[in-house]
């Protein structure tokens, strides 16, 4: 496996939240910085060693709802 992807959203409560796309991976943080390194912890611990992929897609979505 080359790459693994992130849906990454906002939490109404504050920071956010990342799933693995296929995989049984979540996780959460504060801020995008503690986002990408609790990402990386979470698929290093899901995977063995010579199975981890190289690269770590963070896709974000952003939902805005605004009055007409």
């Amino acid at each position: 496996m080359n790459e693994i992807f992130f849906l990454v959203e906002e939490s109404p409560e504050g920071g956010y939240t990342a799933r693995g796309l296929g995989h049984s991976i979540f996780t959460e943080a504060d801020t995008w910085d503690e986002l990408k390194e609790a990402v990386q912890e979470a698929v290093r611990c899901h995977f063995d060693e010579g199975q981890l992929p190289r690269v770590i897609r963070l896709h974000i979505v952003k939902e805005e709802v605004v009055t007409v």
